[in-house]
């Protein structure tokens, strides 16, 4: 019997969705009261580009699943808040390359200890073998439908 009898309410997107959202709020108030003025999106480009500086925007549209003109505008709200620059890529002149600046780089210890602490509070109560079961179904939903 497939796995898809569901009453109203219990899609996997819909639960998936609201704890997504649930956790992105929670972050962007722990961000607020430590001072921290950017958005969830924005961190989530820099998450990225702290994990590999200076790539071009279509790797950042590939690692966060956001179309060209979220980055390009994530991008220029960075940009105004002087925590990345564009570059021109050296190899294809159609390509902008995205480097964080020393202000961004002092933000990431801040900002992961508050990611871990917003997650600690979303997982309280949750076994350990129930998230890894949970990240192994979520994961077979996104392979089956990549």
């Amino acid at each position: 019997m497939p796995n898809n009898q569901f009453r109203r309410g219990e899609l996997y997107s819909f639960i998936t969705g609201m704890a997504s959202t649930a956790i992105a709020r929670r972050l962007q108030k722990n961000f607020k009261q430590e001072g921290i003025e950017i958005t969830i999106e924005q961190w989530s480009v820099l998450y990225h580009l702290w994990k590999t500086d200076g790539i071009s925007q279509q790797e950042l549209c590939n690692a966060s699943f956001r179309d060209k003109p979220s980055i390009t505008r994530l991008v220029d709200n960075l940009e105004k808040l002087k925590l990345v620059k564009r570059f021109p890529s050296q190899t294809d002149r159609r390509s902008n390359m995205i480097m964080l600046t020393d202000a961004a780089k002092k933000l990431q210890e801040k900002t992961m200890e508050l990611a871990a602490k917003t997650l600690n509070e979303a997982l309280e109560g949750v076994n350990a073998s129930d998230v890894e079961t949970a990240k192994k179904v979520l994961q077979q939903v996104y392979d089956n439908l990549k």
